[in-house]
């Protein structure tokens, strides 16, 4: 009788694991569901460039960092889109090439455009050596005058601003552009993400600099055997020792081609915001007021949702978290999440008045099989405002939650039928050795060894972490779920990506993306969806400092209501937002077949809300947003 019940046991508890077994296997289509859902979408990929002379595939570090040279080697590639020619599309690239460590402007393969010599941009008359490296680039007009300057960010020292002295619609050349440094005087620190936004609401751009490693650590310096700041991450899960986030507020002179004035306002950022190891930024308005809420993506720790309560010259901004419930997994509630935030994005499907926040993990599997987030609103953005948080993560119903070792994540519409499709970066250390038994070793020790180098495993030439994962496409099908469409749209091959850009490179009315690579060519990804319907690239654009110069908008939101067949469309115009890659400063809309797109536009002047409607008709638009409150087509 006990060996039968005994055997009643095991059966139960087979029946149980199986049963238990399949609800851990995620739903997809079968190949030819798949290559049925991929049939709207198309892209031809090509080069964007090749290796440099002599050139390198890691970095010289710190001596107490030689032995896992490989891991800090993992990040430096980085892009953005731009129109620096005033030809009504996003056919310059500025690219950051870890390879020779350049910063370079140049016309995007398959715009059409003419082509002009590589522009490398360099900090000629500032501080400048091999123990500094480029990082990421972010294009806006930072004086007002009308044409495109740049951000530079680095490890090893702080950002530098070149500004454009050529005037809009230009070819570039390096004579134009002349370095600045961003802040004086120039601080070593060790940047991963920057992003701009109008925080308090005074009309001007201000600046987010995501700093990682501690201020002052000499990361990239193979002298720097003395240097008592150098730590890694003090927790797998709650890290903050990282670098100090830096809140920059800045008010154009008047004057062109002039750095704007400077202000530190980063007390204003809440303690715990501040030393996380930060990776991605994300701006969007959550709340009625215009005022930008901030998402920060956090290595090692949990990301940041910052409300923002500020004023013209006053910034308060709330950390918020979400209160768990019996269905949640601590490591999935927002503001106390325990993963890897890596990159940010926001989708607003369904008709949805709040976007969707999609971060991404590492999800490898059989590694660190954490979870990407998809947090979907539950509720109100006013609830914000209270303190509340009207979020729940839907990543795995909604089959988001597992990529790979993911960076960048971005949403875009690439057919023209108003809802968004995502592309996400991934791929972390390309070898033949796999690592990842070592890794994981380091993921479950005692947090109190962690930040101490010597602890670290080797990592060098040849070992592989997450090195051939390919990087998902994510397209919601009937149903509301994402299914990854890759492999049939043949962009399924192993590359170890960082970032995306995304705009309308030839202006054909289709989203183009450009892909930054780690230690390979980048690529275009140029859209030749079938039989899509007509885009409308929209420039918003405001008064400016100097003259009668108009800037983009940033900040503005764009709403279309349900027309014909396409759904509501939502955008809000913050192209930094993300992991090192910048999009266009444009929005991109579907527009019907036939007919005009009635869209609703809403932007913040002298502290308050303005809104206005206007009807867009396909192709490029520019709409002039007036401090009166009038948007006027032209």
């Amino acid at each position: 009788m006990r060996l039968l019940f005994r055997g009643a046991t095991v059966v139960v508890a087979l029946a149980v694991i199986a049963v238990m077994g399949a609800f851990t296997v995620r739903p997809s289509p079968t190949e030819a569901e798949a290559a049925k859902m991929a049939e709207p979408y198309g892209f031809d990929v090509l080069d964007l460039n090749s290796a440099p002379p002599d050139a390198a595939y890691e970095r010289q570090v710190a001596p107490a960092l030689e032995h896992f040279r490989g891991w800090i080697s993992a990040v430096g590639a980085s892009v953005a889109l731009a129109d620096l020619r005033g030809l009504g599309q996003a056919a310059d690239v500025c690219l950051v090439d870890p390879r020779d460590d350049s910063v370079t402007l140049r016309s995007a393969p398959g715009s059409g455009a003419p082509e002009y010599p590589v522009v490398e941009l360099v900090p000629t008359g500032l501080p400048y050596d091999d123990t500094m490296a480029p990082m990421g680039c972010v294009p806006a007009d930072y004086d007002e005058d009308s044409d495109t300057d740049f951000l530079i960010y680095y490890w090893g020292r702080s950002p530098v601003l070149f500004m454009n002295t050529a005037g809009p619609d230009q070819t570039p050349d390096a004579a134009d552009f002349t370095a600045h440094e961003l802040v004086e005087p120039m601080q070593v620190w060790n940047t991963t993400a920057t992003n701009i936004a109008d925080i308090d609401g005074d009309g001007h751009l201000d600046i987010l600099v995501g700093n990682y490693f501690p201020d002052g650590a000499r990361v990239l310096d193979p002298e720097a055997d003395d240097d008592h700041r150098m730590e890694m991450q003090q927790s797998m899960s709650l890290a903050r020792n990282g670098g100090r986030n830096q809140l920059l507020l800045t008010t154009p002179t008047g004057e062109p081609d002039t750095p704007p004035t400077v202000v530190d306002d980063s007390n204003a950022l809440p303690r715990k915001a501040t030393t996380a190891w930060t990776l991605a930024i994300g701006f969007q308005h959550l709340t009625d007021d215009m005022l930008p809420e901030i998402y920060l993506a956090n290595d090692f720790g949990n990301d940041s949702l910052l409300v923002n309560h500020s004023e013209p010259g006053q910034v308060e901004l709330d950390l918020v978290r979400d209160d768990r419930d019996i269905t949640e997994p601590k490591s999935k509630v927002l503001g106390n999440g325990s993963f890897k935030g890596m990159g940010v994005t926001f989708t607003y499907p369904d008709d949805a008045e709040l976007p969707t926040i999609v971060v991404s993990n590492i999800t490898s599997p059989y590694a660190l099989h954490e979870s990407n987030f998809a947090f979907v609103p539950t509720g109100e953005g006013s609830q914000l405002l209270e303190g509340e948080v009207p979020y729940h993560d839907d990543s795995e119903p909604l089959g988001l939650s597992r990529s790979g070792w993911s960076w960048d994540v971005k949403a875009g519409d690439f057919n023209n039928d108003g809802t968004d499709e995502l592309f996400q970066a991934t791929g972390f250390l390309a070898g033949e050795i796999d690592r990842w038994a070592e890794l994981q070793e380091i993921a479950m020790g005692n947090d109190q060894l962690l930040k101490h180098p010597w602890i670290w495993t080797n990592f060098q030439p040849g070992d592989d972490v997450s090195g051939h994962e390919h990087n998902p496409f994510w397209v919601r099908d009937p149903e509301g779920r994402y299914a990854d469409l890759a492999a049939p749209l043949g962009l399924d091959e192993p590359d170890v990506s960082r970032a995306y850009a995304f705009g309308d490179i030839n202006g054909d009315g289709l989203l183009d993306a450009v892909l930054a690579n780690q230690w390979q060519d980048s690529r275009v990804l140029l859209n030749q969806a079938p039989d899509a319907r007509p885009g409308i690239s929209l420039n918003l654009v405001t008064p400016a400092a100097v003259g009668d110069a108009h800037r983009p908008a940033s900040g503005a939101t764009v709403t279309a209501p349900p027309t014909g067949d396409l759904p509501q469309q939502r955008r809000q115009l913050f192209p930094g937002n993300g992991h090192v890659g910048v999009s266009d400063d444009t929005l991109h809309l579907a527009a019907p077949r036939t007919g005009s797109l009635p869209v609703t536009v809403e932007w913040l002047a002298d502290g308050d809300v303005q809104s206005a409607q206007v009807e867009l008709p396909p192709g490029d638009s520019t709409v002039e947003l007036n401090d009166d409150g009038t948007a006027v087509l032209r």
